[in-house]
């Protein structure tokens, strides 16, 4: 799409429809307070109007950081198979507080976790054609470190199943 000057500016949304757009937004699905005060200062609304209908929509319920970060988490490790730490970097660029983050990571299954690390060294192994054992081992570890898993975990399972 090309930029037109000639286009009317997007219309500014008043508090009471802002209001019900945010609510409708959240309802969706979850959000942080981040993502809900982009929103609204995208649709116009000034910082003590956003503000305030961000304590609105926590006090109703619509936004509950708890909330997202427990189903970014479970999103997140379940569906895409990240690990912790590719997941905390996540939740950070969205803004949510330290200790959510750290209350909604430790709700992942260790068992789980360490499921997902071999599924995903076993597969990535199998793709490996490299020939020399070292940079092997160097591919294998620097792919599971992308997916966001810590190294020591990484070692711990690579050298509980064999496969370094």
């Amino acid at each position: 799409m090309e930029y037109n000057e000639n286009r009317p500016p997007k219309p500014t949304l008043d508090k009471r429809s802002a209001m019900l757009k945010a609510e409708s937004y959240c309802a969706y699905q979850e959000r942080s307070q981040q993502e809900v005060r982009n929103k609204l200062y995208e649709w116009g609304l000034h910082q003590q109007d956003t503000e305030s209908i961000i304590t609105e929509l926590i006090l109703t319920n619509f936004l509950n950081e708890e909330r997202f970060a427990a189903s970014y988490v479970s999103g997140k490790f379940n569906i895409k198979r990240w690990g912790k730490i590719k997941i905390k970097q996540g939740l950070k660029l969205k803004k949510v507080p330290e200790k959510m983050i750290i209350k909604a990571l430790a709700k992942i299954d260790y068992d789980d976790y360490l499921a997902a690390i071999l599924t995903a060294a076993e597969k990535k192994a199998a793709s490996i054609t490299e020939k020399d054992a070292y940079k092997r081992k160097n591919k294998l570890i620097t792919y599971l470190m992308g997916r966001g898993f810590e190294f020591n975990v990484i070692s711990e399972v690579l050298k509980d199943n064999q496969l370094i």
